[in-house]
């Protein structure tokens, strides 16, 4: 392990961070690397940038798995590089990077944590090089997929697949329930159907530990649940079951 990276497959790497349990990838190749995600503010994005130094010296990419504040608020670290996204990521982190960041510097104040001055200050930087539904880059003569398959955890979420790795953000998490603040939660379900067929090995979530596809299968069905239990009220069970079953906290 080198500056806090675990490799999980040929050269790539996944740091996991203590702040918010968040999880930042590393693709090394010949002569270039990619980022994937970027942390909450300029600061943890340096942070970053210096690991990503510890591991390797060549030029970087960015890609953002989507536009909350904690996946892309350290994109200026790495600037001038590019920075990959899908299309709708940039609006909306354009439409709701200002609501976004005083809504997480009011909590953050509420705890009297330093890190509110930095989220303050932190630039507000979309992607520039922008994703419909396929791309692919070449990193250092390696091909890296960034796919989005569909609504989610938001409107413009990103997988990102290198051999038999995916990164898939926050349409996966391990270690507290999926977030829902801007979700699609009748289409979640579906659009992690399309992403388990896409895994052949680890399975990096947004947040918590490295996971596999069985894992995720039953994130799926639970998130499937969840949407029958929002279109047909009378196949909600008894309060306390559906709590238990939507917010098991993983190990």
């Amino acid at each position: 392990m080198t500056a806090g990276w675990r490799e999980i497959g040929d050269r790539v790497f996944v740091r996991r961070h203590r702040e918010l349990d968040l999880n930042c990838g590393l693709v090394v190749g010949d002569g270039g690397c990619l980022v994937i995600d970027t942390r909450s503010h300029l600061g943890e994005g340096r942070a970053l940038a210096e690991a990503v130094r510890a591991v390797t010296p060549h030029p970087w990419t960015v890609v953002n798995t989507h536009a909350h504040h904690d996946h892309c608020f350290g994109n200026a670290a790495f600037r001038p590089a590019d920075v990959w996204g899908h299309r709708r990521c940039a609006d909306e982190l354009e439409a709701t990077g200002e609501q976004q960041r005083a809504s997480v510097v009011t909590g953050l104040r509420e705890d009297g944590d330093p890190a509110a001055e930095l989220v303050a200050t932190a630039p507000i930087d979309p992607p520039d090089h922008l994703v419909d539904d396929l791309a692919r880059l070449d990193v250092g003569g390696r091909t890296v997929t960034l796919r989005h398959l569909g609504r989610g955890h938001t409107g413009a979420d990103l997988v990102v697949t290198v051999d038999d790795v995916l990164f898939a953000g926050d349409l996966v998490e391990d270690g507290s329930p999926p977030a829902m603040e801007d979700a699609y939660p009748l289409e979640w379900a579906q659009t992690v159907t399309a992403l388990l067929e896409l895994v052949r090995g680890p399975v990096v979530p947004g947040h918590g530990g490295v996971v596999d596809a069985a894992f995720v299968a039953a994130q799926r069905d639970e998130l499937a649940q969840l949407a029958t239990w929002l279109t047909d009220p009378a196949a909600h069970p008894p309060f306390d079951e559906a709590t238990r079953a939507t917010a098991r906290t993983r190990a």
